[in-house]
């Protein structure tokens, strides 16, 4: 019996352990700032909309959705290859489910409510919009911080990201980070905002990674 708990107490450890790794690190969050100047020698990139995208993963007690929304328009100001400033439109109606099969009634269903008043409001807000604030190296990595603008709440944040220089293109990657739902004014299913959701609450933090591919206006 002792070996039994031990073991059980062993595999619950892990499981704990391996969740809480796996779990992207939140995006430093506050309020908003002011949005960043570029000098005037700086050069303009204008994102190539086919080739830029947000991924997204939400989760619940039983399991995650995952999908992408499209980026509507956006311009980097670079200077010596380094981002000064910059801001892109997020389209909220390209709202993308990726894990159930496009032609199940359950994708259409799941896109139908985070669309909805219930979570984006797509049809009051349409457009959500990311205005870089700063840029700066911390502990060995570059992190990127600008005001992140989605229904009718501004915050800012700060996440990890990565940029190479092909010719006249230039790609911004993120590492995959979290955000607070919540702290957007996103309520359903929410703990933050709810008491009496049992076990049908939706967890609060959403997983994005963020990749813009720019060339030289």
């Amino acid at each position: 019996m002792k070996t039994l708990f031990l073991k059980t107490l062993a595999l619950v450890a892990f499981i704990s352990f391996t969740s809480c790794g796996d779990k992207a690190k939140e995006a430093e969050t506050k309020e908003a700032e002011a949005a960043a100047v570029a000098e005037n020698t700086a050069v303009t990139y204008s994102a190539n909309l086919e080739k830029s995208m947000i991924e997204w993963k939400g989760f619940k007690p039983t399991g995650s959705h995952t999908g992408t929304i499209a980026i509507k328009e956006g311009k980097l100001n670079v200077n010596d290859n380094a981002i000064e400033s910059g801001k892109f439109a997020i389209d909220m109606s390209s709202i993308v489910v990726t894990d159930i099969p496009a032609e199940e009634e359950g994708n259409a269903k799941l896109r139908g409510h985070l669309t909805s008043a219930d979570f984006f409001d797509v049809e009051t807000y349409p457009t959500a919009s990311f205005e870089v604030t700063g840029i700066e190296t911390v502990e060995g990595k570059t992190m990127l911080s600008g005001n992140l603008t989605m229904k009718d709440k501004t915050n800012n944040i700060s996440f990890p990201v990565s940029t190479s220089m092909d010719g006249d293109a230039m790609t911004l990657t993120s590492e995959t980070f979290t955000i607070d739902r919540s702290k957007w004014n996103v309520q359903y299913g929410s703990k933050s905002f709810f008491d009496n959701l049992g076990d049908k609450f939706i967890n609060d933090d959403m997983e994005l990674k963020v990749t813009l591919v720019a060339s030289k206006a």
